[in-house]
C-alpha cells in the first residue's frame, strides 16, 4: 500500500523560494435577515407512512439559528419536529399557522 501524503490543494512543487502554501478556509456560513429569506411552508407525507408534516423549506444561515427558529415555531405549535439540512419539519398540519407566525416574525413566505 501507497504511503504517499494527499495534498488536497493540487499543489506539487514550486520554484518559487517566497511560495506558501495555504489551504482554502472554509467561510463561515452568516444568516440572512428574516426580510431576505425565501421560505416555502408545505404539507408533506412521503416516507412517513401517511402522516403528515409541515415542512419549512429554504433557510439560508447557520445551524444553530435553524434550531433556533425550529423550536420557536415547535413551541409555537406545541408539537414535535426537527431542523436539519436547511429545513424544519413540523409534526402535523400547521401550515396556516407556520405561515402567519413567520410573517410576523418578519420572514417572507410562501
Amino acid at each position: 500500500m501507497s504511503k504517499k501524503k494527499h495534498n488536497p490543494g493540487g499543489i506539487v512543487y514550486s520554484t518559487n523560494p517566497d511560495f506558501s502554501f495555504e489551504p482554502d478556509q472554509p467561510s463561515e456560513e452568516t444568516t440572512l435577515p428574516p426580510a431576505q429569506q425565501k421560505l416555502k411552508v408545505k404539507l408533506d407525507t412521503k416516507q412517513r407512512a401517511g402522516k403528515v408534516v409541515t415542512l419549512v423549506d429554504g433557510f439560508i444561515g447557520t445551524p444553530a439559528d435553524l434550531e433556533q427558529l425550529g423550536k420557536d415555531l415547535k413551541t409555537k405549535c406545541g408539537t414535535g419536529g426537527s431542523a436539519k439540512d436547511g429545513q424544519i419539519l413540523i409534526q402535523g398540519d400547521y401550515k396556516d399557522k407556520v405561515l402567519k407566525w413567520l410573517k410576523d416574525w418578519g420572514y417572507k413566505a410562501v
